[in-house]
């Protein structure tokens, strides 16, 4: 893994940041085991602790843990990545994640949203999905769909998805949601929610049966606004800081 080691190093000190700078650290601290599918045996395990230790800090019994112990339970993160054959650092390690001009906003949560507080967050009318509506979404990205046709090709779709692919993804600008649709299908990562906003007519009917094909909720954004639309998913993001 020594190729993928500037990415560790990266993600470490991210994963690191954003627990301490959390008003609710033990809530980020679950996020990013979810992010990275670490059962709490395994981290406690590692961390030669017990598993109620590990809930303990998650849930808040205990008081804040201290930047040593984070520093352990990020590399334990990590270290368990690894042992598994790397499957995160390796996909973080083809996301180009500077900013681009087809991206609107983008923004990673600091403790997990539902897919329906993201849908009621936009006034959304949903498509498909009414029974995963209580799964977790760990961030958005808010991208201009004819920008992305125009400029995003090959790996550079990657950078939509910010640090994971468990988020939602909001396309403006859409005509009736067959190209952000058909643009999903062929990537690799799907996103755990798609929203629509500023159609002009009704979706179409492909872009629906796509959603159901792929097994990913799909909802229009009924606000005419983008910028209110923004803004909306902004005080998402502020309320789990």
């Amino acid at each position: 893994m020594s190729d993928y080691r500037p990415t560790r190093d990266t993600l470490a000190k991210r994963i690191a940041g954003e627990i301490v700078l959390s008003s609710h650290p033990g809530q980020t601290m679950r996020k990013w085991r979810g992010l990275l599918s670490v059962n709490q045996i395994d981290m406690a395990k590692i961390l030669d602790l017990s598993p109620s230790v590990i809930s303990d800090y998650e849930t808040g019994r205990r008081k804040s843990p201290g930047s040593g112990f984070i520093k352990r339970y990020v590399e334990s993160l990590l270290d368990i990545d690894e042992m598994r054959g790397g499957h995160y650092i390796k996909q973080l390690s083809r996301i180009t994640l500077d900013p681009s001009d087809v991206f609107s906003d983008i923004r990673e949560f600091m403790a997990p949203v539902s897919i329906q507080e993201i849908i009621e967050a936009v006034d959304g009318d949903l498509y498909t999905g009414e029974d995963q509506l209580e799964q977790d979404v760990f961030g958005y990205t808010v991208v201009d769909s004819v920008k992305a046709i125009m400029m995003l090709s090959g790996l550079d779709f990657y950078r939509i998805f910010g640090t994971t692919s468990e988020r939602a993804l909001i396309f403006t600008s859409v005509t009736r949601g067959r190209s952000p649709m058909i643009a999903v299908k062929i990537s690799p990562f799907k996103p755990r929610v798609i929203l629509l906003h500023g159609l002009i007519g009704d979706v179409d009917p492909l872009a629906v049966k796509l959603a159901q094909h792929e097994g990913i909720p799909l909802a229009v954004s009924k606000m005419s606004d983008e910028d209110s639309m923004i803004e909306s998913l902004k005080d998402v993001y502020e309320s789990t800081l």
